[in-house]
């Protein structure tokens, strides 16, 4: 028979398949040499308390034996000669759109402004290490989108979304590892991305669709409230326009471009076409040293009880929010074993965010600590009218930049000094490669944003004892935690106004991640195969 059962053990069992056979059989009430398989269908951990628990669901196969299922391949479609579908970004929405079209059997085209995933790799490094930006392939544009290389995290906060698993699994069939199925927060990491995106890339290429990459929409062509065509212009190896242009036509037009494409909100705007302002969050990102993280969420009092855990256990997170002067305070795009990376997409600003490798075995762990902005609190930029969040960010970005030495070296302080307004003689060791510079963080951050996140650690302090501590480092600034403007669309996913224009994901201001991104792009596909098939 087979059996499926929920089983509480200690942590230490967090990866052993015989202290599991073990369990089923208390469990069960039957031998364990009766016990001829156990799958891992779920796992969490639990170490609110002292003592820390690992939960798992298990599938277990007694006096039957277990024959492995191969997933089923997702049947594909070619295309060439198909009704096709322009996608207008290459990130998570834009990818799985794409391969939700090629399963009904409509081709895709995908115009991306920034790089392949390989190519991509040079720019970054030139950001890092010459301090030089390309506005056109950085880590937040190019294939796969700013989550290629900003940690590929695959949970979210919302299972309303749409069908998870759904997008796990395809995830699973280009090359991530089955643990993301099983796992409460799944990472593929940074260092293994790039590969299964290259992976979709090939499946859309090799049954017919196209994929244009160094290529910026710069225009529309609009006749009697529809999308006819959109004019891109090619961008050179160091990401400026060539003056070379192209118009593309199609059925239908998915919008799938991130958070950052400032410029296809001012475009929308310019040709009156509806954006509203929403809220957003702005703050810093953190950095403490992963075994201070793992001694305080792990319950170890010494060097030797960390070593000993960490022999089970991954590297410890964290999540953490509060209330601040009437505004949420909170953790964001937590990386444990991580890296604090540069991500302006533009000279002349500092961004930060962060990432993690598959193993997160780097001896950093940060977050950000973004603060909700609301758009009353944006007073001082009313002038900008519909774009004021973007002008807040841009603000706090240009003054990162200036204040670091007008390079990619990021102001930074030390947090107990950040919260108590000094200014740091002396800075510890951080990941963020260009380098940080002793900075009041606080001074430069508009007030009532410094002051709830200064509050906001008080508070975090007091939920992780150490937590709130002068060894760890705050870095200015993180402001691209989500888009200021929604793009508003309709219940078929159609824009209000533009009815064969289709908005979706993080730059329309309806996902927040890998996850939610690849749920909406399917979602917006979907309703395009509704009115094509």
């Amino acid at each position: 028979m087979i059996h499926q059962l929920n089983v509480r053990l200690p942590a230490v069992a967090y990866s052993d398949t015989h202290a599991w056979k073990r369990a089923a059989s208390v469990h069960l009430g039957v031998q364990e040499q009766r016990i001829e398989h156990i799958r891992l269908l779920r796992r969490s951990l639990d170490a609110r308390q002292k003592k820390i628990y690992v939960n798992l669901r298990l599938e277990v196969f007694v006096d039957e034996p277990f024959i492995e299922k191969r997933q089923d391949e997702t049947a594909y479609r070619a295309v060439l000669s198909a009704k096709s579908v322009i996608i207008i970004g290459a990130g998570p929405a834009g990818l799985f759109a794409a391969l939700r079209l090629l399963e009904a059997g409509i081709k895709p085209i995908i115009l991306e402004r920034g790089k392949d995933v390989r190519e991509r790799r040079r720019d970054l490094a030139a950001i890092n290490k010459l301090h030089r930006v390309n506005p056109n392939s950085n880590y937040c544009f190019g294939e796969g989108g700013a989550g290629t290389y900003s940690d590929g995290k695959l949970y979210t906060r919302s299972d309303k979304r749409g069908n998870i698993m759904d997008v796990l699994l395809r995830f699973v069939e280009f090359g991530a590892d089955m643990s993301i199925l099983v796992d409460a927060h799944p990472h593929i990491g940074t260092n293994k991305l790039p590969k299964i995106i290259q992976s979709m890339r090939d499946k859309i290429l090799t049954l017919g669709g196209e994929i244009h990459f160094n290529t910026c929409i710069t225009e529309l062509v609009l006749h009697s409230g529809k999308l006819q065509g959109i004019i891109a212009e090619a961008v050179d190896h160091s990401g400026n326009f060539t003056g070379i242009t192209t118009q593309y036509s199609a059925e239908a037009y998915i919008l799938a471009t991130g958070h950052s494409s400032r410029d296809i909100f001012r475009l929308l705007h310019k040709h009156q076409i509806a954006i509203e302002p929403k809220s957003f969050a702005v703050g810093v990102r953190v950095e403490h040293p992963q075994s201070l993280i793992d001694r305080i969420q792990y319950h170890c009092n010494t060097d030797k009880e960390i070593e000993d855990v960490r022999q089970y256990l991954p590297a410890a997170s964290y999540s953490l929010v509060t209330q601040s002067f009437d505004r949420g305070v909170y953790s964001f795009c937590m990386c444990p074993g991580g890296i604090i990376a540069p991500c302006a997409t533009q000279p002349y600003q500092v961004v930060t965010n962060g990432w993690s490798p598959s193993k997160r075995n780097n001896p950093y762990a940060n977050s950000g600590i973004v603060v909700s902005v609301e758009p009353d609190d944006l007073r001082d930029y009313q002038s900008h009218g519909v774009f004021a969040g973007i002008a807040l960010q841009e603000n706090l970005e240009y003054t990162a930049w200036r204040s670091g030495g007008q390079s990619q070296a990021a102001p930074a302080q030390r947090l107990t000094d950040f919260v108590l307004g000094q200014f740091s003689a002396t800075l510890p060791a951080c990941s963020y490669q260009p380098g940080i510079t002793s900075n009041m963080l606080s001074e430069l951050l508009p007030l009532n944003i410094g002051k709830r996140l200064q509050q906001g650690f008080i508070d975090f302090g007091r939920k992780m004892h150490g937590y709130l501590t002068s060894d760890a480092v705050v870095v200015g600034f993180e402001t691209r935690t989500s888009s200021p403007v929604r793009i508003p669309r309709n219940e078929k996913m159609q824009h209000i106004d533009i009815l064969n224009l289709y908005p979706c994901a993080e730059g329309a201001g309806y996902a927040g991640g890998i996850v939610s991104a690849a749920i909406d792009g399917r979602k917006a596909a979907e309703a395009i195969i509704q009115l094509l098939v």
